[in-house]
């Protein structure tokens, strides 16, 4: 019988031995593949913004992936601390959550097929699964996804004008992250001992086996899989650190909520329910608070009677070399006061020689004077100002799928 902390140094060296197998290995590839288009489209809408190339596609993959490969690690620990086992369930999850998709592009979640399942054998009898477990997965993948929204969620916001419920347009952040997660999990083996095999301790597992027995009579197997985790939000009201921060935060306490009571549903029906009601509910609770809250808040990126609002800098540009950040007010440029958004863009592209440039520094709070220099035609200083009321590019905080739209059409048509 091997100590729990004994267990521990199995599921890492099974997590590195994962990436010599071919199969798990090319498995990997095509999520990062499909990952890092993800990422291109974002640095494409980055470029349209800035008007500039920002280079920024391969660090931000690069990034992406070394973050899902510690919360894989992490993910890959608590799956064997409360005793989750892959099972047949894996096989309902996918199906359920892909046509959940065609609805709304955020239902692809486990949370929406996690709890449909559930509720489904709560209630019919059908499927065949483990509750406690699928719900239990649920969790902790969500858990993992906090702790990468709260270390990286941040990082690569995208800056957009977006028009809110009301039909005004202000400045903000998309917030879009991707990251390939490799995890290593627990099967259960009809007996006998196979490479990787464990036997746990006595106490374990937290979460009920999926084969009915005696958990010192089950033998275990340590598994790879692969998954992709993505985050989707925005940011208004907030800096982007700061609202995924509370994004983070949020989605932890669902998730820790969720966890304990598929840890309880396994010794009570009743639990079981809540669980699987919360799975779901849950999920869109914190989905409605974060927008709320930020919908309802004062927008920072908004114009200012000072000047031109700055919303955004590109990093190692001309006007991030000169001081210029987010949330600065440019006074003039080579002593004009540029009036509109329309003004400064022309100013951008056709001053070739160096500019003076005053700007009020939102940081320091005291006005400044720099001289930016420009590296030639055709490239703009990096700057993205906050919208206009009169602008005509923006992006509507819309997620309806294929099936959503027309459902919601069928249903207009009904109610006429």
């Amino acid at each position: 019988m091997f100590p729990f902390y004994e267990v521990l140094p199995l599921v890492f060296k099974s997590f590195l031995q994962a990436f010599s197998d071919p199969a798990f290995l090319i498995l990997f590839l095509v999520v990062f593949a499909l990952i890092a288009v993800q990422y291109n489209r974002m640095e494409r809408l980055r470029e349209d913004f800035f008007g500039m190339k920002t280079r920024r596609t391969r660090t931000d993959i690069l990034v992406a992936t070394g973050y899902g490969l510690l919360g894989g690690l992490a993910g890959s620990c608590l799956l064997v601390f409360i005793g989750l086992t892959i099972s047949g369930d894996l096989y309902y999850l996918w199906p359920v959550a892909i046509l959940l998709m065609l609805i709304n592009i955020r239902f692809l979640c486990f949370a929406y097929a996690g709890g449909i399942l559930a509720l489904s054998n709560l209630l019919l009898g059908f499927p065949q699964i483990s509750v406690p477990q699928i719900l239990a997965l649920v969790a902790i993948l969500h858990m993992v996804e906090s702790f990468l929204i709260l270390a990286s969620g941040h990082l690569g916001a995208v800056p957009a004008y977006i028009k809110g419920p009301e039909g005004n347009v202000v400045g903000g952040y998309t917030l879009q992250k991707f990251w390939p997660i490799p995890i290593v999990a627990l099967a259960v083996l009809a007996g006998g001992a196979v490479e990787r095999g464990v036997e746990m301790p006595a106490w374990w597992p937290l979460i009920k086996p999926v084969l009915e027995g005696d958990p010192q009579n089950l033998t275990y197997a340590l598994l790879p899989l692969v998954a992709g985790l993505g985050y989707g939000d925005f940011a208004i009201a907030r800096s982007p650190v700061e609202k995924s921060r509370l994004s983070a935060l949020f989605l932890g306490i669902y998730s820790l909520t969720l966890l304990v009571l598929a840890v309880l549903a396994g010794q009570s029906r009743i639990v079981a329910f809540f669980a699987a009601l919360l799975s779901p509910l849950g999920h869109e609770a914190v989905i409605y608070i974060g927008k709320r809250i930020e919908l309802k808040g004062k927008a920072l990126y908004v114009p200012s009677e000072k000047g031109l609002r700055v919303m955004d800098v590109l990093p190692g540009g001309p006007a991030w070399r000169s001081g210029l950040r987010s949330g600065d007010v440019i006074a003039a440029v080579n002593g004009m006061k540029p009036l509109h958004n329309a003004e400064f863009r022309y100013l951008m592209q056709n001053t070739l020689t160096p500019v003076a440039v005053d700007y009020y520094s939102h940081a320091s709070g005291v006005t400044r004077s720099v001289i930016m220099d420009q590296t030639g035609p055709g490239q703009t200083w990096g700057v993205v100002p906050v919208p206009e009321s009169n602008e005509d590019r923006y992006l509507e905080l819309l997620t309806t799928g294929p099936l959503g739209r027309l459902l919601r059409k069928i249903w207009g048509k009904f109610m006429r």
